[in-house]
């Protein structure tokens, strides 16, 4: 999948293998490397023609660019969206997309984006400078329920219009991703989302100008893409060997069973691999003969669990309870049992492997004796001995939400150990439809998700600052510490790296302390199975697995 994503997604699983990467930021302002002729990555003779066959794991929410959050929204954006610019899957530097220029004010704090002359949207109707103002604008225009995006544009002042195929961004004060959230901007179509309220009601159709546009909505089965014959790129050299498939299938399989099953079949091409599906459910044929397993190393943000406490709840309010609640986790035997030793215990609030993480940090272990002390100096006792601790006459009792199935077994073993410590967790499978409306309404006590790698050089206002808790926010359990707002605050507008690499880890620590989630896992290999007649020049780029440059080798 393309990188014009730049902000994090929400995923249901423990820790899921997550193939899109998004744009980040880098520390300088000199981007105009990103004039450079963009590099050719694939194949320029691969065969063009096929049906790539696909597994989107869930069906998304929305397919509305604006309002869409989870990974599986973004995904079908990656494919059908285009951004002002593109990260180049070896180097993460910034490339031509719709943008064929851009010009950086010698203070920093100004750029200018030429558009692509020619470029059209998938209904043949021109790309105008006016669509690019509109992307923007609508993040800040409360009629289009774009919340989530505003702490990343936050520091830009305005966009303006300076010709008929150019715009202006003008950024309020220093920030080390200026440039990056505005050559990330996704561009949408003014005529097709103009109208807030009829644009809200576009939930199962999507416009854009990428290189493949929606062809059929199959509610509850699939999404069916096909090659987008307006598409800019088409015509461009440095394109060739990308988007090779004709037609792209989407499936929402969710039960690891049945996905490898299609695998094996021929039903599906390629799918991520969970370590207990790598090491056990991939031997004999016909794997390793028509679907081949792959386990690959790159630098792209690794995704992670976790465990999210409703800290609006009062069972939750108190650091001491979450951390004994994390100290009653046992990940190591999750990830002897489940994992097979692949995967790190998480310790904080992005990936560990990432720079910006404190490496001193370690993960809470587990310990039912602390949990214990913990839990009687916050004030839980069993009263009445009845094998439940309780508080103020309420029993320590909450239900965890859930939507991947496959996953149930690690709450299984976490709703045991939190038994034999008097705490009674009840379990709740939930469609993933159901368990967003639940998180975007509070009504949880716990919830097990995941966010997806997000950003090389991430920005951690999304998710755990204060102002990001507001309806319509990532940050949904509710987490403030005004140390932390301060500090992130302090640190996005702090441009020399070494400088937020020290802030940012600071801010890692204070964050895990507080344990506002049980922290999961930082997985260390990124595992897929995918057919044979699926042809890659390599199988891992530095920074993407890179199936944009895959092709069929049958044609069919």
């Amino acid at each position: 999948m393309r990188t014009n994503l730049r902000f994090l997604t929400i995923v249901g699983a423990v820790a899921v293998a997550a193939t899109v990467v998004a744009s980040g930021a880098s520390a300088k302002a000199e981007t105009p490397k990103a004039n450079k002729k963009v590099a050719i990555l694939g194949n320029e003779k691969a065969p063009q023609g096929g049906t790539f066959l696909y597994n989107l794991g869930v069906e998304p929410t929305t397919l509305n660019p604006i309002t869409g959050t989870d990974l599986y929204n973004q995904t079908i954006q990656s494919f059908i969206m285009d951004s002002l610019m593109n990260r180049n899957f070896d180097t993460y530097e910034w490339e031509p997309a719709l943008a064929e220029k851009v010009e950086i004010s010698k203070d920093g704090r100004e750029f200018t984006f030429t558009l692509r002359q020619g470029a059209q949207w998938s209904d043949g109707k021109p790309i105008t400078i006016d669509d690019v103002k509109f992307s923007f604008d609508v993040i800040f225009d409360d009629k289009y329920n774009a919340a989530h995006l505003r702490p990343y544009y936050e520091n830009i002042e305005k966009a303006e219009v300076t010709g008929p195929n150019s715009i202006k961004f003008v950024t309020k004060s220093k920030y080390f991703g200026n440039f990056d959230v505005v050559a990330g901007l996704t561009v949408l179509p003014k005529h097709f989302y103009g109208n807030a309220e009829e644009g809200k009601k576009k939930n199962k159709t999507i416009l854009g100008s990428g290189p493949y546009v929606l062809k059929e909505y199959n509610q509850g089965q699939s999404i069916i893409l096909e090659r987008n014959k307006n598409w800019w790129g088409n015509a461009i050299t440095e394109q060739r060997g990308r988007y090779n498939f004709q037609m792209v299938r989407m499936r929402f399989d969710k039960e690891e069973n049945l996905v490898l099953e299609r695998l094996k079949k021929g039903e599906l091409d390629y799918d991520s691999l969970t370590p207990e599906a790598y090491t056990l459910k991939t031997e004999g044929a016909p794997w390793g003969t028509t679907v081949l397993k792959k386990k690959v190393e790159n630098l792209q943000p690794k995704s992670y669990g976790y465990i999210g406490w409703n800290l609006t709840k009062p069972m939750f309010e108190e650091k001491g309870v979450r951390r004994a609640l994390a100290h009653l986790m046992n990940r190591e035997e999750m990830n002897k049992k489940f994992r097979f030793g692949m995967s790190l215990p998480a310790t904080g609030p992005w990936y560990q492997q990432s720079e910006y993480a404190d490496p001193k940090v370690k993960a809470i272990a587990f310990d039912p004796k602390k949990a214990a002390e913990l839990l009687k100096k916050a004030g839980w006792a069993d009263t009445n001995k009845d094998g439940v601790l309780d508080k103020g006459g309420q029993p320590f009792e909450f239900t965890l939400f859930f939507a991947n199935k496959d996953t149930q077994k690690y709450w299984v073993l976490y709703q045991e150990d939190l038994k034999k410590s008097g705490i009674r967790m009840n379990l709740q499978l939930l469609e993933w439809n159901a368990l967003l409306k639940n998180l975007d309404e509070r009504k949880f006590d716990a919830v097990a998700l995941g966010w997806g790698g997000g950003s090389v050089d991430l920005n951690p206002k999304q998710i755990w600052h204060t102002e990001s808790s507001k309806e319509g926010g990532s940050n949904r359990i509710g987490y403030s510490n005004k140390e932390v707002d301060k500090l992130i605050d302090q640190a996005i507008a702090e441009l020399d790296k070494k400088k937020r690499v020290q802030m940012y880890r600071k801010i890692y620590g204070m964050i895990a302390e507080d344990a506002p989630y049980a922290f999961l896992f930082n997985d260390k290999f990124i595992l897929y199975g995918v057919n044979k007649r699926i042809g890659m020049p390599k199988e891992t780029y530095k920074f993407a697995v890179g199936t944009d440059y895959w092709w069929m080798t049958d044609g069919k």
